[in-house]
């Protein structure tokens, strides 16, 4: 038995590190609402992907970055709630008809959505541990771009910065966080640690580097805490 807990503990572990990471940039742009729009179409992406004998990671990323396209084509990152909202709808009714349609979809569709990280195995473990070991310092790299973009948006334009690299780069990246998340641990699970740590350390933390932190280590406690309770209970 704890030989087959190993491989889901440290892959959502690595989750936990990885997805606060990136909760934070997403709630210093001010779109964590796109964070569960993205999670919706990755779910739909990647029932897709099942039931055309595809493996689930890449119908997944194929969905997300099928909502990062839609998230550039009305705005970029200055994109309405109301677009993460048709992003929300568009992947639930797709997630309902592939499920209503495709043999075992039903049963796929709430393993998606409410979570299969007991199932996780080799091949999970190696997509978190290289999602962690890229994402890492990406964000660190990324990290002080976005938020001068964030705070100074005047000055891309002023010395015609060629921006959209990073500000798509980011968004490739958290659609491939949100891709591992979801077809490893479920959508519901993955957008809470997206969603949960960042709240929680911007609203504690002094600076941003102290926020970063406090996220990561919010979400790996948290996630460490429930990995027990679930065993114990």
């Amino acid at each position: 038995m704890t030989e087959l807990l190993v491989a889901p503990l440290f892959a959502g572990l690595a989750l936990a590190l990885v997805l606060p990471l990136v909760g934070t940039l997403l709630r210093l742009r001010d779109e964590w609402l796109a964070t569960l729009g993205l999670a919706h179409l990755a779910a739909a992406g990647a029932l897709l992907g099942l039931a055309i004998h595809l493996p689930g990671f890449l119908g997944a990323l194929g969905g997300a970055c099928v909502g990062v396209g839609a998230k550039q084509a009305v705005g970029g990152r200055g994109a309405s709630h109301s677009a993460y909202g048709l992003m929300i709808l568009a992947g639930w009714a797709l997630t309902l008809l592939i499920a209503a349609n495709t043999a075992l979809g039903d049963a796929l569709a709430h393993a998606l959505i409410d979570g299969q990280l007991y199932f996780a195995g080799g091949r999970e473990l190696a997509l978190t541990g290289a999602l962690l070991l890229v994402a890492w310092p990406a964000i660190l790299r990324l990290a002080p771009r976005l938020i001068v973009a964030r705070l100074f948006p005047a000055t891309e334009r002023a010395n015609h910065l060629p921006a959209w690299r990073w500000h798509l780069g980011f968004d490739l990246l958290a659609a491939t966080a949100i891709a591992v998340g979801t077809t490893t641990m479920g959508l519901m699970a993955s957008f809470a640690l997206i969603f949960l740590p960042p709240w929680l350390a911007f609203r504690l933390a002094p600076d941003w580097r102290r926020a970063q932190w406090l996220a990561a280590g919010i979400g790996a406690a948290g996630y460490v805490l429930t990995f027990a309770l679930a065993l114990a209970f």
